[in-house]
């Protein structure tokens, strides 16, 4: 079966809402908001669909979608996600629920609030329309010190390093962080939508016809997709190896591979052993291989992606998500799907989700992994400083917002700079 992935709606200046259930339904129009879990099982009912709540009120896919092209609604987080029956026999995790974030946008300035989008049923579609490679300027050209790519000069099993990427080298993949084989009814410049995708298994790296993907340093992220997206609903992204066994932009206008967010948003460490922050792997397999490891006593910034410039698909806009390990964690054990009962990988207690919505404005929140993980905590604490619009806590287990207990995580809007800071004490 194939994965598709779950998605963070946010709205454009209040967040209202936060807490999701990662699951990889594709939802029709997965835009970006959580990184989905898998679950042990190795079967699942293709009619898995995924539902969203508001205030309370369930919301149909029809206003959501809606509400997402009129840019009432925001992705915050990495995209809907759903499951979906695989057209090859190449057998891949199951993901247990799905869920989205709602983030609905008001007149008044008052205090953003939680509010849980239960996971739902999805329907998909038989085409797809192509993703828009539409990227900011700025952001292509940021990182600054990486040289620009060059088509069929780098082989498919060298990792191209030298010009930003980083190498992912404990999931046996030649370094990349995912591989999508398409088989060899695609052409890069001709196909517009792919039916047939694989996922490449751990010790096959990137071979021929097949989008291999790719982390970026800390505050980057990758910039490469096609314009051809999966017939039902699939993201696929990174550089393309072609039938001549070369690596190929998959977006030719970008040529350099790392990409900047748009910055101001930072996780600090406080505590005397790494914390391991995985992101979804989006557009991609949208498997949590994307590592920020936090070493102790150091910054680090964490990649916002803008959804104004950012990869946009069927509709939806992308935020990030990242799953947040316990503390001493290696990344090896923490960057990867996990394992019922592990309290790592996609089974880590706690989400962050981080987005610049479609209308400017910034969001952050942190909630508990519960299509997973309910009640698992990290050994630590977590608390947000900085420019935002209220007082987000993670102490000992539970989530407060603005003081109060949340079950629901919290999330606040971002003027400035924001902070995750991680604490072995009892945040103030």
């Amino acid at each position: 079966m194939k994965f598709s992935r779950i998605a963070l709606l946010g709205t454009a200046s209040l967040a209202l809402a936060q807490h999701h259930n990662h699951a990889r339904h594709h939802a029709k129009r997965g835009s970006p908001v959580e990184g989905r879990d898998i679950a042990t099982v190795t079967t699942v009912d293709p009619t898995t669909v995924t539902v969203y709540e508001l205030n309370g009120e369930f919301l149909d896919w029809t206003v959501v979608e809606a509400g997402l092209k009129s840019g009432i609604y925001v992705l915050m987080g990495d995209a809907i996600s759903t499951v979906i029956p695989a057209t090859t026999s190449t057998p891949t995790p199951t993901p247990a629920s799905s869920a989205a974030i709602l983030l609905q946008e008001t007149s008044t300035s008052t205090t953003p609030t939680s509010t849980y989008v239960a996971p739902a049923p999805t329907t998909t579609s038989t085409t797809a329309p192509a993703a828009t490679t539409e990227a900011s300027s700025s952001s292509s050209s940021s990182s600054g010190s990486y040289p620009d790519f060059v088509d069929g000069k780098t082989l498919c099993s060298d990792f191209p390093s030298a010009f930003g990427p980083v190498a992912a080298d404990w999931l046996d993949l030649g370094g990349y962080t995912g591989v999508q084989i398409v088989g060899s009814g695609f052409e890069l410049d001709v196909s517009t939508a792919i039916s047939d995708i694989t996922t490449g298994l751990a010790g096959t790296g990137c071979v021929e016809n097949s989008f291999c993907s790719y982390a970026c340093p800390p505050g980057l992220q990758k910039s490469q997709w096609p314009s051809a997206q999966g017939s039902t609903g699939q993201s696929v992204g990174g550089l393309y190896c072609g039938t001549d066994g070369y690596l190929y932009l998959s977006r030719p206008d970008y040529p350099q591979l790392c990409t900047a967010g748009v910055g101001n948003v930072f996780v600090k460490n406080t505590l005397s052993s790494n914390v391991a922050i995985c992101r979804t792997d989006y557009p991609g397999t949208e498997s949590e291989t994307i590592v920020t490891n936090v070493l102790p006593g150091t910054t680090d910034p964490l990649t916002c992606p803008d959804a104004a410039t950012y990869y946009v698909w069927e509709g939806a806009y992308t935020s990030a998500q990242y799953y947040v390990n316990p503390a001493g964690t290696s990344v090896a054990d923490a960057c990867v799907w996990g394992s019922a009962g592990s309290n790592v990988g996609n089974w880590a207690p706690v989400n962050i989700g981080v987005g610049k919505a479609i209308t400017g404005e910034t969001f952050i929140s942190m909630f508990q992994n519960a299509p997973t993980n309910p009640d698992g905590t990290l050994n630590f604490n977590i608390e947000i400083d900085g420019g935002v619009s209220g007082k987000c806590t993670y102490d000992n287990g539970v989530f407060y917002s603005n003081g109060v207990e949340s079950s629901t995580g919290c999330t606040v809007s971002v003027s400035g700079e924001a902070t995750f800071t991680f604490l072995s004490g009892t945040p103030s």
